[in-house]
């Protein structure tokens, strides 16, 4: 699913839900691993997410060549998948991932692939995994919360 990935990304497709258009780089704190996540294969983490989208402060990234980053993204959607998550939507460079909970509803997490886009698509150039939860119970139906109950 993951191998056939187009790292061609734009910003607004990045991680759900978050505001990234119009907002200037600034530091941002090292994000920890959103649950744990090894570091697998030939893959290093990257504290500042390659100073792309954004992403510093908002996503857990981990970095490889670019040639084998489809591969990489297949290792974490099995590892995660042996873990009881399952993929359940998506699209050429994103995977959300949901697992249920033990006392109702849903986790749910993101996987993202990018890279820089400015620069050159070689084997060797940096390619990003990015990783982040989904606040909330993601199996709770759109407007469920906002309903009063009678």
């Amino acid at each position: 699913m993951i191998r056939t990935i187009l790292l061609a990304m734009t910003a607004t497709t990045l991680l759900a839900g978050s505001a990234l258009a119009g907002q200037t780089p600034t530091t941002q704190p090292d994000v920890p691993a959103p649950m744990d996540i090894p570091v697998l294969g030939n893959a290093q983490v990257s504290t500042d997410c390659g100073n792309l989208y954004q992403m510093a402060g908002r996503a857990y990234c981990l970095t490889a060549p670019l040639a084998g980053i489809g591969t990489l993204a297949d290792t974490y959607s099995e590892h995660f998948r042996s873990q009881g998550w399952l993929a359940a939507a998506g699209e050429e460079n994103r995977v959300v991932f949901v697992k249920r909970r033990e006392g109702g509803g849903c986790d749910g997490l993101q996987m993202v692939a990018f890279y820089d886009t400015a620069r050159p698509a070689g084997p060797e150039a940096a390619g990003y995994l990015g990783f982040a939860t989904i606040p909330g119970n993601v199996c709770a139906a759109a407007g469920a919360a906002a309903t009063p109950t009678p």
